[in-house]
């Protein structure tokens, strides 16, 4: 007999053990505790911020996860059920109650960004593999929060998402519609004791997760892990998103773990997040335990797993396991034949400061950053989203570093003297970032605000709302016209801002106003606020 544990994530810091006590050839009978214990009765997670140990380490439990690797070189909803369904027959899995899946739409567009999320025909494969595999369906759904503050009705649309839903005859949740509820966390090394996810999420039975396999130029990668990112509206998505955001990402997978994994690899995406090289890897990954998944993800790719902090940091605290000899990977597309064809698989882990050549017309200087975890860089917050507002100005204008007025960035705390070409503005970003000097014989003080996370209280944030900002970036700029500086505040400056800023002192067109997107995106931003209200008073509307 095999041991194999599960756990669910149930509320208020609860876990609920499930134990599967099957034989080799996968002939399950599933036992499920009834007894909800809380975290704190596993020791082995508050002995030290870095648990090597699993949970249950006091009964030596020794757990190796399967990680399954399926040929799939199109986009066919048949062959990709069929597919799906094999992987969930030999993973043993039965999805039943409250079912939620969870795909990768950050943003979606067939012409602007057509690389970026998990594609509909994966979507309509997994659903149809599903509805035969389920046992005793309380609901079946799909749910996401789209990035950038789009509203994800829109994105939805684009990725041919809502054409899938009809024919499926199952529900959307949109997360940045419904109401979010906060969810205790308890594991030693957290941020925070609470965090605020979309309601579906924590009351949902069983995730399944369906990630888009990309670069990130933030995290390195972007799978299994990072896709809970998007569990959460915009007023609570860019807490902590700075120097934080991998531990972040960690502190999510206490929310929630998934109970299937399949992640979209028929086209990965190579570089950046939003608007991906497409690189055709031909391939379908599942498994039930995030770390796994994402160990071999990496591997796939010849990405050292240690290297994913975010991984290495669910790791630590118990999650799974990021060395590959504890993993059992198999499947019809070997390992080794995925890494010989991904030799030159491309990601995008480079400083600011370096990755605008002289050829630009924006060049960037970094400083010094608050946290000492992270002094000399901040991964995963303003530098991260003006590399990807850069790729978005590409998508509608290939030019555009050449084109623009000349812009300086900065970001950090900076010493010493700013040197600015005649024509030239400069643009400081981010509350960490300060500097004082002169500028064209005028003294400048640009003061730093920054807060560490204990400072920020999450109930509290400030709205991220689409509209909102972009009215208030560009009336700053607006108002600072004729200055040679401006300071934009934010931790993080999002993608969205960024896009406002450098559209009006670098004198690009605003893609916000493009007219492929300028109507649906207000439509679909209309809906969202009415049912977003509505969701406030109506238990109904989730």
């Amino acid at each position: 007999m095999v041991t194999v544990i599960h756990f669910d994530r149930i509320h208020k810091g609860n876990l609920a053990l499930r134990s599967h006590l099957a034989p080799k050839k996968c002939d399950i009978m599933s036992l499920r505790c009834k007894e909800v214990l809380p975290l704190t009765h596993y020791k082995s997670l508050a002995s030290s911020p870095v648990c090597s140990e699993p949970f249950f380490t006091e009964a030596k439990i020794k757990m190796r996860q399967k990680v399954l690797i399926m040929r799939c070189d199109d986009y066919d909803p048949e062959k990709i059920s069929g597919i799906i369904k094999e992987g969930m027959e030999e993973l043993c899995i039965k999805p039943s109650g409250r079912i939620l899946l969870k795909p990768n739409v950050v943003i979606a567009h067939p012409e602007i960004f057509p690389h970026a999320f998990t594609r509909a025909e994966f979507l309509d494969g997994v659903i149809k593999a599903t509805k035969e595999r389920v046992d005793k369906v309380e609901e079946l759904a799909v749910g996401e929060r789209s990035g950038i503050t789009i509203p994800t009705r829109f994105t939805f649309k684009n990725a041919g998402y809502q054409d899938v839903i009809k024919k499926h005859k199952i529900k959307a949740y949109y997360f940045d519609e419904v109401r979010q509820v906060p969810v205790e966390l308890s594991i030693y090394g957290r941020l925070r004791d609470q965090i605020f996810v979309a309601k579906p999420v924590a009351h949902c039975d069983f995730l399944i997760n369906l990630p888009k396999f990309k670069a990130h130029p933030w995290t390195r990668l972007t799978l299994s892990l990072k896709n809970l990112i998007g569990i959460q509206d915009d007023r609570n998505r860019l807490v902590d998103h700075n120097t934080f955001l991998e531990h972040k990402i960690a502190d999510l997978q206490e929310v929630i773990q998934p109970g299937f994994i399949a992640i979209d690899a028929i086209v990965a995406g190579q570089r950046m997040m939003l608007t991906p090289t497409p690189f055709r890897m031909g391939a379908i990954v599942m498994g039930i335990n995030s770390c796994a998944v994402d160990t071999v993800g990496c591997h796939m790719v010849h990405v050292d797993p240690h290297d994913l902090i975010h991984l290495r940091l669910a790791a630590e605290r118990g999650f799974g396991p990021i060395d590959l000899e504890e993993i059992d990977v198999s499947g019809d597309f070997p390992l080794e034949d995925v890494r010989g064809k991904t030799s030159n698989f491309q990601l995008c882990m480079e400083p600011i400061d370096e990755y605008f050549g002289q050829e630009s017309n924006l060049s960037c200087i970094v400083g010094k950053f608050p946290e000492k975890h992270s002094p000399d860089y901040c991964w995963g917050g303003c530098p991260g989203a003006l590399q990807e507002a850069m790729h978005i100005f590409k998508a509608f204008c290939p030019n555009v570093e050449r084109e623009m007025e000349r812009v300086r960035y900065v970001v950090g705390r900076l010493q010493g003297p700013l040197e600015l070409d005649e024509s030239e503005r400069a643009i400081f970003v981010g509350n960490c970032t300060s500097w004082k000097g002169r500028i064209d014989g005028q003294g400048v003080n640009i003061e730093s605000n920054y807060k560490t996370t204990h400072e920020v209280d999450a109930r509290k944030t400030k709205s991220n709302d689409m509209l909102l900002k972009m009215v208030s970036s560009i009336w700053q700029c607006f108002k600072r016209r004729s200055s040679r500086y401006i300071h934009a505040k934010g931790c993080p400056v999002s993608v969205a801002e960024h896009i406002n800023y450098l559209s009006s002192i670098g004198k690009i067109g605003n893609v916000n106003f493009d007219p492929r997107v300028l109507i649906p995106i207000n439509i679909a931003y209309c809906q969202m606020r009415l049912n977003r209200f509505l969701n406030r008073f109506f238990d109904n509307f989730a």
